[in-house]
């Protein structure tokens, strides 16, 4: 619409000393196109939403036919077809197996052995590690156990830092489904306004094409100047112009759609529009944050990684701590020396305490108090962060709002001044270059007006998604 702007008032400055002419009157010229959607005396500000119907299972869908889909059958659709959706998902179920990894301390380590030995007769062990410096011939089979006692705490602690750190993958995951179905709400709209330009441009290039035949069929009648013919003409080709960007708009917009619903082809939507009927937004901003700092699942996932990294960080402070564990373990020898017994057993219990082991462990433990810190300024620019964005789609939603009343009577007074125009042109009052940009203020308009109710809408869902959650 720059371009198109820009090369009227070019058009414009080169035919300021252009006068009106007197010549007879002209036939009627058609009427300002009907504004795209309904002009509400009140702005809209809400819709129904129906419940998803049953939609087949399209898991890798190829097809190209055009397919007829509201938002909540795409919001359903990409549940089940968006690769984010099902990675986060997983991430979080991986989450969880970490936590049975840590809790696996907690319970009995049995292994089970079988030995058999050849040794040179009278022979020992000289050389190497200590060892038992005897060996007999045998074969043997057994069993052994370990359980851990008490580590004073450092293996709770462990298992409470993964299941916080699961948790925050659960969170996680969470966001990450919200921040899809807001990009399928954008996309969606995106479509509609797309849509919507482009029924514009169509029904100017015809109403231009109108008013091209008229006056090119008075200018064979020397009742129009050539001049007026080509003011004409250039308006037909800026519309035509205006109709080849919403083509190309529309198609970028399906596409856009398409991708985030998983079709790994080219295909369209018979997108289904849904009424708006309802208030303005909220008006109380101060809940709104209040509301968006308790909900917000990123939030809470960055909170619950702050708490597994104090955990994280107890737990490495632990490790300076002795462990005890028991120790038990059985089993026979049927072929052995006869010095030996058939069967042996032994149960035990092993302190370890940690000496000196090059200063690993208080390091440990120094580098997770520092990492707990930096997830907890992280925690706190996150919830300025969050303040902010909940401010400004506020402010967003508000302003697309007050521009529901506004666009619609710049329509209307485009409209109006339109009409005019074109009886001031019919009876030789003006010249071509006001009619120009009496269409050219009324397109604007309409493209202005019908894209407003969508943005409205878009404007409520990114204020829906800041707060809590969509």
């Amino acid at each position: 619409m720059i371009r198109t702007l820009a090369g009227l008032l070019c058009f414009a400055a080169l035919t300021t000393l252009c006068t009106g002419q007197s010549e007879a009157e002209l036939k009627e010229l058609p009427a300002a196109p009907d504004p795209q959607g309904p002009v509400h005396s009140e702005p809209p500000t809400g819709w129904s939403q129906p419940p998803p119907p049953y939609l087949p299972d399209s898991s890798g869908p190829t097809a190209r036919s055009r397919v007829r889909l509201t938002l909540q059958e795409a919001k359903a659709l990409v549940m089940r077809n968006n690769p984010q959706v099902t990675a986060s998902r997983l991430q979080a179920l991986a989450a969880q197996q970490v936590v049975r990894e840590t809790r696996s301390s907690y319970w009995p380590t049995a292994t089970a052995n079988l030995t058999a030995v050849d040794s040179q007769t009278n022979s020992r062990i000289t050389a190497g590690a200590l060892n038992n410096p005897i060996i007999f011939e045998r074969t043997a089979g057994g069993a052994s156990v370990s359980q851990l006692i008490t580590d004073f705490g450092r293996t709770k602690n462990l298992v409470a830092s993964a299941s916080l750190s699961a948790k925050a993958e659960d969170q996680n995951a969470l966001a990450t489904r919200e921040q899809v179905l807001l990009a399928v709400d954008q996309a969606f709209y995106g479509v509609l306004q797309a849509q919507a330009v482009l029924h514009v441009a169509d029904e100017t290039v015809a109403n231009r094409q109108v008013v091209v035949d008229q006056v090119q069929a008075l200018a064979k009648s020397a009742l129009k100047s050539d001049l007026d013919l080509s003011f004409a003409q250039v308006n037909l080709a800026q519309a035509k112009l205006l109709l080849l960007d919403a083509r190309n708009n529309e198609k970028g917009a399906q596409a856009a759609l398409a991708a985030l619903l998983g079709y790994v082809t080219p295909q369209e939507f018979d997108v289904v529009d849904e009424p708006a009927t309802t208030g303005g937004p909220p008006a109380n901003l101060d809940e709104l944050i209040q509301q968006a700092v308790n909900s917000r699942p990123e939030l809470q996932a960055i909170n619950f990684q702050y708490q597994s990294a104090e955990k994280l960080k107890t737990a490495e402070r632990d490790s300076l701590l002795p462990t005890i564990s028991a120790l038990g373990a059985v089993g026979g020898t049927p072929v052995r020396d006869y010095h030996l017994s058939p069967w042996y057993g032994a149960v035990g219990v092993d302190m370890e305490i940690p000496v000196f082991n090059g200063f690993l462990f208080s390091a440990r433990a120094k580098e997770a108090e520092l990492r707990a810190q930096v997830v907890e300024q992280r925690l706190v620019d996150l919830r300025n962060t969050i303040a902010r964005d909940v401010r400004t789609s506020w402010l967003n939603a508000n302003n697309t709002y007050d521009r529901l009343d506004v666009t619609n009577q710049l329509l209307k007074q485009a409209n109006l001044a339109l009409d005019l125009a074109q009886t001031r042109y019919k009876l030789g009052l003006s010249s071509i270059v006001e009619l120009s940009q009496a269409q050219l203020q009324q397109t604007q308009a309409e493209i202005t007006q019908s894209q407003a109710g969508y943005e409205y809408r878009l404007s409520l869902a990114v204020l829906r998604y800041q707060t809590s959650g969509l």
